[in-house]
């Protein structure tokens, strides 16, 4: 087809969640045939830094295999997790220990997020539930137009902005639930099953759209301020054409970062919505960012490190690819992610070699890593949440040697052949 889905879950995503999937016969492996991109085999790293597990539980379900938006959220020392049928708890971040349980027979798709003393989630059904971070007990709830498999997102003022699957944005009254506004985007034929969280700026709200554009909206009325078109689509065929942002832009100081599915990694000006920079790097896992640099899971499952000024690249590691690895999360000067089959892997900041692993469940890990007060909490899909206390890399006096990650990349996307050249000498 000329390009590459990250597994046989991507592009059954791809397709169900357009009901366009018409048969086996297009997808070859399915039957008796190998799959064309396997799981790299994992090989001995050496540890150069502590992994030490100070919980871990499994109080929910998990996603039940399915690559939901349910992701750990810390406020206040306590720490909310959602599953797909319904359930609600709240741990001690420091024990684990449960401090409440609901079972609402929701089906969670996306959250929480949390403010003050309450928090909110989406449905697979088109619901935003609002629950009382005190004891779970449900404030309101209100429909929305599709499914929500991103993050709503409390964006200050008493309101929420939550941004559903079919590409429309909703400005929400956080007391009482109520539609303020809602600004809606036409969507492809063809989109990736999945949708970028709305980042809160100094400037308005920002999302990242299927079809390659990303927009500024106004917090209180959901006017757009500004609207890019970080990727054009490009392709014979719609499989082809899939441009969406589903990464989560990342704000470092007054630039946005933004990757998409078979396009670019762009910066983009907060201000004006001028693109400072294009790379040609295709992913829809996530990114991260900090002072120091830009930390990006491809559509392959590669990490890279680049430079934030010009997007060049520093390092690239390949030695997971078709892990089916989750977004970077910072760990200090370490770079943190999950695979499919429930291992973290830790990589260097500076040069991207491997230099942790630890395995945290059986099923596949595919939330970010959480990153807080000195602690690491990963969530695996079958609901097991382990607490981790990291310890940092050796200096460069005691480190062993260890293979580096690949410093000068020849191809910054799974791109064919035919253009590999040509995206060697712009990309990470």
């Amino acid at each position: 087809m000329g390009f590459q889905l990250r597994s046989l879950s991507s592009l059954l995503g791809v397709l169900l969640a357009t009901g366009m999937l018409t048969g086996c016969g297009i997808i070859p492996w399915l039957g008796q045939e190998k799959d064309p991109t396997p799981p790299t085999k994992l090989t001995k790293i050496v540890q150069e830094v502590s992994i030490d597990r100070l919980w871990s539980e499994r109080p929910t379900h998990g996603s039940d295999g399915r690559r939901l938006y349910l992701v750990p959220a810390l406020a206040g020392g306590h720490l909310y997790l959602a599953d797909s049928r319904g359930r609600v708890v709240a741990l001690a971040a420091d024990s684990g220990r449960e401090l409440w349980k609901i079972e609402t027979r929701l089906n969670f798709s996306g959250g929480p997020d949390v403010s003050g003393d309450t928090l909110i989630l989406g449905t697979s059904q088109g619901l935003l539930v609002a629950l009382a971070t005190a004891d779970g007990k449900e404030r309101w709830r209100t429909t929305l137009a599709s499914e929500v498999l991103s993050e709503p997102r409390f964006v200050g003022d008493g309101r929420i902005v939550v941004h559903t699957l079919d590409d429309s944005i909703f400005g929400i009254d956080a007391a009482t639930g109520k539609e303020l506004w809602r600004t809606s985007y036409p969507a492809p034929v063809l989109t990736l099953r999945g949708s970028s969280t709305p980042v809160v700026t100094p400037i308005g709200i920002s999302v990242g759209l299927s079809g390659g554009k990303l927009v500024m909206l106004d917090p209180k009325d959901g006017i757009p301020l500004w609207e890019v078109v970080v990727t054009r689509p490009s392709g014979r065929s719609e499989l082809a054409r899939i441009a969406d942002i589903d990464a989560d832009p990342i704000l470092v100081g007054g630039t946005l970062y933004v990757g998409s599915y078979h396009g670019d990694l762009a910066a983009v000006d907060t201000a004006t919505g001028d693109v400072l920079w294009r790379r040609d790097l295709s992913a829809h896992a996530g990114l991260t960012a900090d002072q120091t640099g830009l930390f990006v899971t491809d559509s392959e499952d590669q990490i890279w490190g680049a430079n934030l000024v010009d997007g060049s690249g520093r390092w690239k590691q390949d030695q997971l690819r078709y892990r089916k690895l989750t977004a970077p999360a910072l760990v200090g000067n370490l770079v943190a992610v999950g695979d499919l089959d429930g291992y973290l892997h830790l990589l260097d900041k500076g040069d991207g070699r491997l230099v942790g692993r630890t395995r945290i469940a059986k099923a596949g890990i595919t939330a970010r890593p959480l990153y807080a007060d000195g602690r690491l909490y990963v969530y695996a899909e079958d609901g097991t949440i382990a607490a981790l206390r990291i310890g940092q890399t050796m200096n460069s006096a005691t480190r062993p040697t260890t293979p580096a990650a690949t410093s000068r990349p020849t191809a910054a996307s799974p791109a064919d052949a035919a253009s590999a050249a040509e995206a060697s000498s712009q990309a990470p």
